[in-house]
C-alpha cells in the first residue's frame, strides 16, 4: 500500500509540476519588410518628341519608335511607355488605351481613375491605379490631343499577387505619376 501511496503521489507532484508553465499562444504572422530607398529623379530626354523625368534607379531598354521599357530590375518590373503620333485619330487611341485598363476588370477589385490635366504644358491625360490580383497594377495615358498620345503601364515578373507586391507597385506608382507631371512635349 505504501508503494501505491508513493507513486500516486510522485505523478501528482510530476502534474503539478509540469502543469504550472505558461499557457502556450500562438505568435502573431510576420511579415517581410521591403525599404526601397528615396527615389531621385533625374531628366531623359533624347530625339523622341517628348521628355521626362525618371527615377535614377530605372534601366531605359528597348528605345524603339520612341517607345521605352523602363526596368526596376531589384524590383523584377517594367514600365512600358508607347508612343504614337495623333493624325485625326484621337477618340481611337483614347478607346484603346481605355480598354487595355479594363481587360483588367476580371482580376482586379477596383479600378481607380485621376485625370491629369497641366494646361501650361499642353499635357492632358488620365492614372488609373488597378487593385487586386490584375496583371497590371497601374497605367496611364497622356496627350496633347493633337499631336502626341503616350500610354504606360507596369508589369511585374510575378504571380499577381497584389498583398506580395503592394510595396514595390506602390512605389512604381509615385515613379509613374512623377513621369506623367514632369512629361514635356518638344
Amino acid at each position: 500500500m505504501f508503494k501505491k501511496t508513493i507513486s500516486i503521489a510522485t505523478i501528482l507532484l510530476a502534474l503539478t509540476v509540469l502543469s504550472c508553465k505558461d499557457d502556450v499562444v500562438p505568435k502573431p504572422s510576420g511579415f517581410l519588410r521591403l525599404d526601397y530607398p528615396e527615389a531621385k529623379y533625374v531628366s531623359f530626354e533624347n530625339n523622341c518628341p517628348f521628355a521626362f523625368e525618371m527615377n535614377e534607379a530605372a534601366v531605359i531598354k528597348g528605345e524603339k519608335d520612341c517607345g521605352f521599357a523602363i526596368t526596376y530590375p531589384k524590383m523584377k518590373a517594367t514600365i512600358y511607355l508607347t508612343y504614337k503620333p495623333v493624325n485625326g485619330n484621337i477618340e481611337k487611341l483614347l478607346k484603346d488605351a481605355q480598354k487595355l485598363t479594363y481587360e483588367h476588370v476580371i482580376k482586379a477589385d477596383d479600378i481607380l481613375e485621376q485625370p491629369y490635366l497641366n494646361p501650361q504644358k499642353k499635357v492632358y491625360g488620365m492614372f488609373y491605379q488597378v487593385d487586386g490580383n490584375a496583371a497590371t497594377n497601374s497605367q496611364f495615358y497622356v496627350t496633347d490631343s493633337t499631336k502626341h498620345f503616350i500610354t504606360g503601364s507596369v508589369y511585374f515578373y510575378a504571380k499577381p499577387n497584389f498583398d506580395s507586391i503592394m510595396p514595390a507597385a506602390s512605389y512604381i506608382k509615385n515613379d509613374m505619376q512623377r513621369l506623367m507631371e514632369t512629361l514635356k512635349w518638344k
